[in-house]
Order: structure tokens, then C-alpha cells, then sequence
């Protein structure tokens, strides 16, 4: 993989890398690194590049340098239409395997350890032609600490000095910055010491001198609640290696500022090592630890060879740039929407849809300001009931008027995203099996967590977690506990809502349909002799909300802090949230809601129960309850479940349709049926599968509101089902619906609702009069009644338009607490959708200075409360 050739002396060794090849499509960086151009595949959001990487380097003994060459490709899987916090998926050949890894490559703790990848999301572009100020650097790559900005050592070690293409401004003993512009508590005061700075130049033009944590920017302030996305990641003993990093914008980092208008590059650094001037010794170690190994803890990674230098000019110059693309901001529709905003309420199964579908409402001047708000399927009800909102989005029947029509408007449905770390290995695991089970013992509070749970009467006997559980052990081997792993608390639950939800209903319904699921349930032991929580025995399902029943409450267990907390304490495991966003926010910072850590009050002197820290990658095991949207959007791992006994089902557009195969619709204009008896005895249905209907009513609607909910059947069921990352397209995480094939019924029936609708001549009652919206508006949004609003008169596409044939995304390719109503956020809109008049409201927009408050609206992934 490597190849060493000897040089006649410095200059020949420089000069021979001026001709390092470069094999590779569009987007290859040359031998200096910079890589200008597209994706190397036309028409796929899909991006690769190749070339060698080097380092020029003396022997022990010898006079001559010699080089090493590695050929590298780097990959992503999507790098335009970028959503906030969407996780691109990094992969790579040919590299130099990774020593010493670290327990959690992300941020400074990625630092120690020899040859990894270094991963950056950085503010400019690549490309040569492009002005100064938006030329990539090092002064725009985003890090969180100043660990990985700023270097001290002493003068005869400090090794960026011995760098072969350092500048003399590199060689200086302060380097990096202008010693006079160094503020005066940053000031060097060590003779003999040479200092690097790297500093950050934010998007407003603000330096950050990065000299210690009170000169770095506001988002990487400690305590943030956001997680390094910088990678430091481990590179195989063959030379592959693959990393997730996640993609912000300038809603979660203004300082850095990507946006639609901000170009940004993903830049990819495989550490070769430094090349060296002459044989100065620090400058020409190659590694103390060997290929693959841990670090560990004693021996410190060889500065030469690690990550620390990143920003120097031997590792710069080897650097891999993929340009990103990101969406407009989700607050599009509130500064640009065409006319007041129209609400429909309910599913949180249509909240990655509705990012992509929102705005080619609002942008389009024949279409209504369509408004997605998500809530509980019965509230959603109610005020479509009583005229508040327009349309429900549900997830089936709801008791109540039967004039109303259930138009099929999207396929998706719940999965369990795992954070599993091999404990073999260290990385995670792409896979895993769960049985209803296994599933029930998790939801009722049956394993104990810890020592203090064990004190449980019921549970002494029980196996602590997940992770210890002989039945999760067989069905998934490999991930009993290694090196010394303690069993984790995250481990006793599965993270799930605490609030009233059609997903809840379905997984409940999957347990109670499973004979060995409700035994347990029931009191029958495992064959492995493991209880039920005595709280939960004959519980029955299924249920919308699922209840705290354990009440126990430790006592005499010596721990100062239960003793002045006391309360129930595996309930404190659940910890169940309001959202399914806030779970998947969970899974994406490796962060469990269990709240257990004892916290000292320094102003009272009392201890307080909180928020356990988050999972150091490699040592990660934690489950939660999530969209299929949100999975596929995050690139959160997803279980397969058991349908008929021995056959575990991924969530795949084949197994969502073998799911649909399932369904029944027993009336017209009415919800389809999946009995979960059916599922399992199935070898290929997915349990999880849902369907999202439009709910509207057939009577007694105004008649510009009957248009818009007609107007958005339609679209949603054709252009809206067209599988795709852009505007108004149908992203990953949903099974496209189409008027053939498994999904015809589906079409079928939400074109007779939209027919329904827009008749309104179901027998007529007198309408109830609208009342005012109880929610609670997004910030830079709206929400409010509707009373007919829109585009009065507006045009409705044709129906009965099949949506055209197109490659689906895979759900597995991969919201707001109730009842209260808090709209969800829209999305950006392609340039190339949308027509002339994106260009002229943009333009109106800046001028009037709203463009601003655009870039910082929060998407609402923030701590999970």
C-alpha cells in the first residue's frame, strides 16, 4: 500500500511530488490538494476522488530522504441539498492504517492517537479562481477546542518548524498570527518555547485567536450543548476506513455560517506524517504504536504522525475537498410564503416530508402556504373537527364525525435506532435483531440498570441490561461486554415518548400480538428464568401512552444523593421524552436521558439527580424509539424486528410494501387496516410500517379551504411521491406512493377522498364555528385559524397523475410536545424549482433585511428535555 523511494536530497524530493499523479473521475484532487469541480457522478449526489498522498521523510542512519505514497479515495453518499444536522456517511481506501485509537475520535479526544483521517466542515471553496475571502484555509475550518488550533513545544521539538513546505512564517518562534496582534493574555511568555496559532475567522470576519478557550468562538464554548462533528477518525489495518459526520448550518453555528448562500467544503485529511527538512528526530518519527492497537493511556501518540497538525503544510496539502450544497433555511416559508399560512396538524411520521414538501407550497403563487404542526392524532382530530385547522394528519381511524374522508399520504412508520458499539472492535455496529420480548422488558422497567436497581424486589435475579441478557445475547452475538465495560444504565431502556402517539399505539399493538411477549407480560419468566417488573404484570396492551407504573423507591443504599432525592428510581432510567425528535436528537449526541448523575448544588451544598454524560464512541450502547424519516435523515441505524418467529425484517421499500400487502380498507373514504396478527405470519413485513392520512372533512368545509386540502391530496400524492432529496420531492424514510403496484390502492382511495372533499356534499350539518388556534408559533413562523385564508380562487393541478417512475430512497438508507400544537419547521427550496419568482422574493427579502433573521432559526434540536 505504501511505497518508499529513496531521493537524491530535498529539492529532488520536493520536486518529484509536483508530479504525483492524479487517478481519478471529476472532482480528483491533484498532487497540491485542491479540487475544484462536481461530483464525480453526474446525476447522483454522490462524490469520489483519488490521489496520492505523501510524505517525505529520513531513516535512521541514512542521508537521503525517501517518500511514502499512498493512493487514497474518498467517498461520500450525499453532498447537496444538505438538511440541518443530516449525516453524510465518509468512506476511504488506501490509507495509512490508524495506531493508538482513541475510545472517541470526535474533538480534542481524537487527538492522540497516529495516522487518522481528519474530517472538517469548513466555510469556503477549493478552487483556485475564487476570491480570496472564499478560499478554503485552516482559518475556516471549524474545531471545537483549542487543542486542535494552537501548539506549544519546546523550540528543538516543536516539529510544524521542520515542516518541508513551512513558510519562513512558519519557522518563526510565534507563528500563525502576528505576535502583536496577540491579545495580552495570550501573549508567549516561555523563552525558549515555540507557539502556533491557528486562528478562526468567522463568518462575519471576526478572528478568534484560539489561544485559549475564552478566544474561541460562542459555539464551541464548554459546556456547548452541541458535540464536536470534527473527526478524527481510524483508518483499518487494510487501509478502509468510513466516518459519519454531521453536517450544521448556520442555525446551529453562525460563526461558521454554511447556508444556501455560504459555500462550504467538507475537508478530508489523511495524516501521513509530516515531511521533514532534514533528519531532525522529532520531525521523523513514524509511530509508537502499531496498526489497529488502542491507545493505551501510557504512551503518548508521536507528535509527527498525529492529528495535532492537521493544519500544517505536509498534511494540508494531501487534503480531499467535496464542496457542499445546503438547502435554503427553514424559515423560508414564513419570509417567503405566498399569502397567510394554511395549518394541518398531527403525525410527526410526516415531519421529514413536510421539510422538503413546504415549500413548493408556499413558493408557488397558485398553491396555498401549507403549514405542517405536529401533535397527537386525537388533538390533530379535534381541531380539524371544529374547523381550527384544515386537515389531520393521522395514522389511523379516530373516533369521531364520520364525514370525514382519510386520504393516504405517506408510507413510513416507527424503527428502534441503536447507538452499539462492537466491543471487539470499537465501531458500531450496522445491524441488530430485537423480538417483542426483549422489547417488553425494556419498556417495563425489567431490568434493574445497576446495583441500586438490583435492590428491586422482583429483580435481584434479573440480568442488569440489555447487554447481559443471554436472550439479546444469542439473537445478536459478539456484543457481550469486553474490556472491562461495566453494565450501562442506557442499556435497561429503550427511549421512548412520554406522551400520547399512534407509533406508541402500533409498537404496543406489535407486543400484543406476540404470545411470548404478553406470557412475560403476564408473569411467565424467560427460559432464562428473567421476570417482569411486578408493576407491569398483566398490563394490557395496546396502548397510545405508555405508563410509569414502578413506584419503588430506594432506601437505606448509603448514596447521599437518593437520599435527598427520593422518588421512584427506575423510572429515572425510562425517562421518557415528549417528541420522537427529541429521541433521535438523543441518538445523534450518543447522549441517554437517563437521569442518574448526582450533581452537587455549590450555592445550596445539596446534591440534585440529573442527566447522565454521553457515550464515549466505542463504549456506546443505547436504543431509542424514531421516525423512519428522521433514522434516514440522521443516518441512525435501525433494528430489524421479528415478524414470524425466526425472521427479522430491516425497514426497506420491500418490506414496508410486504407490510401494505397486509392491509385491508373496510370502508370507503376510510383508513386500511394493518392487523399486527397478520404481520406475524409474515416472513417479510415490517412491523413498524405506518401510513400518514390527510383527515379532512367532506361537509361543511368553506369552500377556498376544501380547495386547499383538495389541492394538497393531490400534489402530495404525485409530485410530492417522487423519491429525492430536492424541493418538494419525497425523501428518505418513505415507501413512494404510486397509482401502480402495492401502493395503487393507497393512490386510489386519496384520490376518491380529494374527490370527496371537493364535493363536500356528504349529508350536511351545520359547520362548527372555527376557534382560535391554541398553539405555540415556531420561532419566525406563524400559526393561526382558518377561516378560508390561502390564495382564494387558487388554481388545483389535475388529479389522477401518477407520480413518474424514479428510484426510491430506502427507509433503512437511513416535532413538538403535546398537545400543544408548535409548527414544525419548513424547509429550503431548490434554485432549480420554484420558477422566476424565487429569485425576485430572495432578492426583496435582503432588502428588506430578513435574510438575517433567516439564518438563525432554530431548528428546534436542542437539549432533549
Amino acid at each position: 500500500m505504501t511505497r518508499r523511494t529513496p531521493r537524491g536530497g530535498r529539492l529532488l524530493a520536493a520536486l518529484a511530488l509536483l508530479g504525483s499523479s492524479v487517478v481519478a473521475g471529476v472532482g480528483a484532487a491533484p498532487a497540491d490538494g485542491l479540487v475544484p469541480g462536481p461530483s464525480a457522478r453526474a446525476g447522483s449526489d454522490a462524490w469520489s476522488a483519488s490521489h496520492d498522498v505523501t510524505r517525505v521523510h529520513y531513516l535512521p542512519g541514512q542521508a537521503d530522504p525517501v517518500t511514502d505514497t499512498n493512493h487514497v479515495t474518498v467517498s461520500v453518499d450525499r453532498h447537496t441539498d444538505l438538511q440541518s444536522r443530516e449525516r453524510i456517511d465518509v468512506s476511504w481506501t488506501g490509507a495509512h492504517p490508524t495506531g493508538g485509537r482513541a475510545g472517541n475520535p470526535y474533538g480534542e479526544t481524537g487527538l492522540d492517537q497516529e495516522y487518522p483521517v481528519v474530517i472538517l466542515e469548513c466555510r469556503g471553496v477549493d478552487d483556485p479562481a475564487a476570491p480570496a475571502d472564499q478560499q478554503v484555509s485552516p482559518d475556516t475550518c471549524w474545531t471545537n477546542t483549542v487543542q486542535e488550533r494552537s501548539q506549544s513545544d519546546d523550540e528543538a521539538r516543536a516539529v510544524w518548524r521542520d515542516d518541508l513546505y513551512a513558510t519562513d512564517a512558519d519557522k518563526a518562534a510565534v507563528s500563525g498570527l502576528d505576535p502583536g496582534s496577540l491579545p495580552a493574555d495570550c501573549a508567549p511568555v516561555q523563552q525558549g518555547t515555540a507557539y502556533h496559532f491557528t486562528p478562526f475567522r468567522a463568518a462575519d470576519g471576526t478572528v478568534f485567536t484560539a489561544c485559549d478557550s475564552t478566544h474561541l468562538p460562542p459555539e464551541a464554548a464548554v459546556g456547548s450543548v452541541d458535540p464536536p462533528n470534527e473527526v478524527m477518525a481510524y483508518t483499518s489495518p487494510d487501509g478502509t476506513g468510513s466516518a459519519q459526520v454531521e453536517i450544521r448550518t448556520e442555525t446551529e453555528n453562525a460563526s461558521l455560517g454554511c447556508s444556501h448562500t455560504v459555500a462550504c467544503t467538507l475537508v478530508v485529511v489523511p495524516i501521513m506524517g509530516l515531511s521533514c527538512a532534514d533528519d531532525s528526530a522529532w520531525c521523523n518519527k513514524t509511530g509508537a504504536y502499531a496498526p489497529g492497537s488502542h491507545n493505551d493511556g501510557t504512551t503518548g501518540a508521536q507528535q509527527a504522525v498525529s492529528p495535532a497538525y492537521w493544519w500544517s503544510a505536509s498534511n494540508w496539502r494531501n487534503r480531499f475537498s467535496v464542496p457542499l450544497g445546503f438547502a435554503l433555511p427553514p424559515s423560508t416559508c414564513t419570509l417567503l410564503g405566498q399569502g397567510p399560512p394554511v395549518p394541518f396538524y398531527g403525525s410527526e411520521l410526516l415531519s421529514q416530508a413536510a421539510l422538503q414538501w413546504s415549500p413548493a407550497y408556499c413558493l408557488d403563487a397558485k398553491r396555498f402556504n401549507w403549514q405542517a404542526n405536529t401533535m397527537p392524532d386525537e388533538a390533530a382530530f379535534a381541531l380539524m373537527q371544529d374547523g381550527t385547522a384544515a386537515a389531520a394528519e393521522v395514522t389511523g381511524r379516530v373516533e369521531g364525525d364520520d364525514r370525514v374522508g382519510y386520504a393516504p399520504t405517506a408510507v413510513s412508520g416507527f424503527g428502534i435506532a441503536f447507538n452499539v458499539d462492537d466491543p471487539t472492535t470499537g465501531l458500531q455496529r450496522t445491524s441488530l435483531k430485537l423480538d417483542a420480548r426483549l422489547l417488553a422488558k425494556l419498556l417495563t422497567e425489567s431490568y434493574p440498570g445497576d446495583s441500586i436497581g438490583a435492590l428491586h424486589p422482583g429483580l435481584g435475579d434479573n440480568p442488569w441490561s440489555l447487554q447481559t441478557d443471554p436472550e439479546f445475547l444469542e439473537l445478536n452475538p459478539g456484543l457481550g461486554l469486553a474490556f472491562g465495560r461495566t453494565s450501562s444504565l442506557a442499556a435497561a431502556t429503550l427511549l421512548a415518548l412520554s406522551t400520547g402517539s399512534g407509533v406508541m399505539q402500533q409498537l404496543t399493538s406489535y407486543l400484543a400480538h406476540d404470545k411470548d411477549a404478553m406470557a412475560f407480560i403476564d408473569g411467565r419468566p424467560d427460559p432464562w428464568g428473567m421476570k417482569v417488573n411486578p408493576a407491569y404484570r398483566h398490563l394490557a396492551l395496546p396502548v397510545s401512552t405508555w405508563p410509569l407504573l414502578d413506584t419503588w423507591v430506594p432506601t437505606g443504599t448509603g448514596n447521599t444523593c437518593l437520599d435527598q432525592n427520593e422518588a421512584p428510581y427506575l423510572p429515572k432510567i425510562a425517562a421518557p421524552v415528549s417528541s420522537l425528535r427529541l429521541i433521535s436528537q438523543a441518538m445523534l449526541f450518543n447522549w441517554p436521558n437517563v437521569q442518574t448523575a448526582c450533581e452537587k448544588d455549590v450555592s445550596t451544598g445539596l446534591f440534585k439527580l440529573g442527566r447522565i454524560g454521553r457515550q464515549d464512541i466505542s463504549q456506546r450502547f443505547m436504543l431509542g424509539l424514531v421516525t423512519l424519516g428522521d433514522a434516514a435523515r440522521y443516518g441512525l441505524p435501525v433494528a430489524s424486528l421479528q415478524a414470524s418467529p425466526g425472521h427479522y425484517v430491516a425497514p426497506t421499500d420491500a418490506s414496508l410494501g410486504a407490510a401494505l400487502g397486509l392491509t385491508h380498507q373496510s370502508e370507503r373514504l376510510k383508513p386500511f387496516d394493518l392487523d399486527q396478527s397478520d404481520v406475524r405470519h409474515s416472513a417479510t413485513a415490517y412491523p413498524g410500517t405506518k401510513i400518514v392520512y390527510t383527515a379532512a372533512r367532506t361537509s361543511g368545509l368553506d369552500h377556498d379551504v376544501a380547495q386547499h386540502v383538495a389541492q394538497f391530496i393531490d400534489v402530495s400524492t404525485s409530485e410530492g411521491q417522487v423519491a429525492g432529496r430536492g424541493n418538494g420531492q419525497l425523501p428518505g424514510g418513505y415507501l413512494p406512493i404510486a397509482s401502480r403496484g402495492v401502493t395503487a390502492d393507497l393512490y386510489r382511495s386519496a384520490q376518491q377522498v380529494r374527490a370527496a372533499v371537493l364535493a363536500q356534499q356528504a349529508p350536511a350539518t351545520p359547520a362548527p364555528t372555527p376557534t382560535p388556534t391554541p398553539t405555540t408559533p415556531t420561532p419566525g413562523g406563524t400559526s393561526g385559524g382558518v377561516t378560508g385564508g390561502g390564495v382564494p380562487g387558487a388554481g388545483t393541478p389535475p388529479g389522477g397523475v401518477a407520480p413518474p417512475a424514479a428510484p426510491s430512497t430506502s427507509p433503512s438508507a437511513a416535532p413538538a410536545p403535546a398537545p400543544t400544537a408548535v409548527a414544525a419547521p419548513t424547509a429550503r427550496v431548490s434554485s432549480a424549482v420554484g420558477g422566476g419568482v424565487l429569485p425576485v422574493l430572495l432578492l426583496g427579502a435582503l432588502v428588506a433585511g430578513t435574510a438575517a433573521v433567516a439564518s438563525r432559526v432554530v431548528l428546534g434540536l436542542r437539549g432533549v428535555r
